[in-house]
């Protein structure tokens, strides 16, 4: 599978677009809070974690984290193998960044479910 080319930022040492970037993909940011809170998981324990991702699309999300930086990917030399993926210091410095998303649904979703009621 082809990695998808990171698109550079339309507007000059924007930042935030660059953040955005890396992270984009409709389970990255799942996968990083996983292993944040998680630590150090085998592919289909992310897999269990994650019902809703299909295989296919967890590996490739998982390839491109890791191609990024982001995630670090640890293979052993057995049989069957075993692989392991964990937060590298990059990844792991988006722990702010993550948590705070997690804080705004905590407190979004609450009051959608409040008002719903």
């Amino acid at each position: 599978m082809p990695r998808k080319v990171a698109k550079p930022p339309t507007c000059a040492g924007c930042s935030v677009e660059a953040t955005l970037n890396l992270i984009d993909g409709k389970w990255k940011i799942v996968v990083l809070y996983k292993l944040l809170v998680g630590g150090t998981l085998r592919f289909n324990e992310i897999r269990r974690l994650i019902p809703a991702v299909t295989q296919r699309m967890l590996t490739n999300q998982l390839r491109e984290l890791e191609a990024d930086g982001l995630v670090i990917r640890k293979v052993y030399p057995v049989v069957p193998p075993r692989v392991e993926y964990s937060l590298s210091e990059r990844g792991r410095s988006l722990e702010p960044v993550i948590m705070a998303l997690k804080s705004w649904g905590d407190m979004n979703l609450s009051s959608e479910r409040a008002q719903a009621a």
